[in-house]
């Protein structure tokens, strides 16, 4: 008998942190009957579902283990067990995103590779199996150098201005991409449902921390032409069209100098760049891969208001239990809403939460991102 996804239907996600927990979040509006598997055994969502598991999301047998009897599996972080994915999909588990999705995405390689099989524009690269392999390719910088695997939020991720910074770069499979001019960053979330109908979020533009190499704040939508914004909107379609994915596709991207757009990088889940969705949009991130995986109807992703989102993170110097410093006085000016991710540590650079500000007035809303960003905190 069919299971009824508002009755009885058991939902597993792979990852445990902030995305994973905000996405239990939605679920719980849908009565779905959630379980998580983390490393950690604090997770962020280790209260909030209806079983959680502490364990590796890279070992075959706990991934298997864990998905054995749920209905279907998502993810909230790419590196996970494939394999595993693919066996409980093989079992009859539903898996989304698809599990040979995962493997594409977990390797900046087969990315990148895809792009140029399939004409989507991204920038110039090419492959380096080992350290040594950079001296043939002087003449391609300059240019950052990307390890394949493992690396996330800036890490894994090298400048390579001349020659002389070959000696530091890492020994391991990898590429070299041309560095490009451009003008800005932005992002585009896309849905795809099981029965295919596709869903596009407005473009959002993305503001990076220079020390961290991650998003520092966000505006949404983007301060972009509508030349632009078309590009944006339709590189998403055409790319999660041709991966056939379903679910939730974050797509970061370069608006170079001279109008165009460059696909960077992207991850098949919801992502740092949607969070503001949950108050700015009709329909949130979360609850639109929501949709998609379980085969609703996908929702409108009209935005409500202008809006921005800060990334809350760890203070330099700061090692310990965490500390909010400036909560309150932020608090006290309507527009903004803390999301706090429940880490009870926190350490330099750590994603400890996000605020979301809201203000039709562009003006207005820069005020208040500066406001944000000089007041709160995070300490130990």
């Amino acid at each position: 008998m069919q299971k009824n996804f508002y009755q009885d239907f058991k939902l597993g996600i792979l990852g445990g942190g902030q995305l994973g927990r905000m996405l239990i979040q939605e679920a719980i509006n849908l009565n779905l009957n959630v379980s998580v598997i983390d490393p950690d055994a604090e997770a962020p969502c280790k209260n909030i579902v209806h079983k959680f598991v502490n364990g590796s999301l890279m070992d075959y047998d706990s991934v298997l283990n864990f998905g054995q009897g749920l209905d279907m599996i998502t993810i909230e972080i790419e590196n996970v067990n494939v394999d595993a994915l693919a066996e409980l999909e093989r079992q009859g588990v539903k898996v989304f995103p698809q599990p040979n999705i995962i493997k594409l995405i977990q390797d900046k390689r087969s990315q990148k590779q895809f792009y140029k099989d399939n004409g989507i524009p991204t920038a110039d690269f090419v492959m380096i199996n080992h350290k040594s392999d950079l001296d043939q390719h002087e003449s391609f910088l300059p240019a950052f150098l990307k390890l394949g695997k493992s690396g996330y939020d800036g890490r894994g991720v090298m400048p390579m201005n001349t020659k002389q910074d070959f000696v530091k770069a890492f020994d391991a499979p990898g590429l070299l991409e041309k560095r490009i001019d451009f003008a800005k960053e932005i992002s585009v979330i896309v849905a795809r449902s099981i029965r295919g109908e596709i869903s596009v979020f407005p473009v959002i533009e993305l503001v990076f921390n220079p020390t961290y190499n991650l998003v520092d704040y966000l505006f949404a939508p983007a301060l972009i032409s509508k030349e632009i914004e078309e590009k944006a909107v339709n590189i998403a379609k055409d790319l999660i069209s041709k991966l056939g994915m379903v679910g939730l596709l974050a797509v970061e991207m370069f608006v170079t100098k001279e109008a165009q757009v460059l696909v960077n990088e992207i991850a098949p889940r919801p992502h740092n760049s949607g969070h503001h969705t949950i108050e700015a949009n009709i329909t949130s991130q979360y609850g639109q891969h929501l949709r998609a995986i379980l085969n609703l109807p996908l929702g409108s992703t009209s935005t409500r208001t202008k809006a921005a989102m800060v990334n809350l993170l760890g203070e330099e110097g700061y090692n310990g239990i965490a500390k909010y410093e400036g909560l309150e006085e932020i608090m006290k000016t309507d527009g903004i809403f803390p999301h706090l991710y429940g880490k009870k540590f926190t350490k330099p650079s750590r994603k400890m939460g996000h605020i979301t500000i809201i203000d039709n007035d562009e003006i207005g809303l820069k005020k208040k991102i500066d406001f944000v960003k000089n007041t709160i905190r995070v300490k130990a």
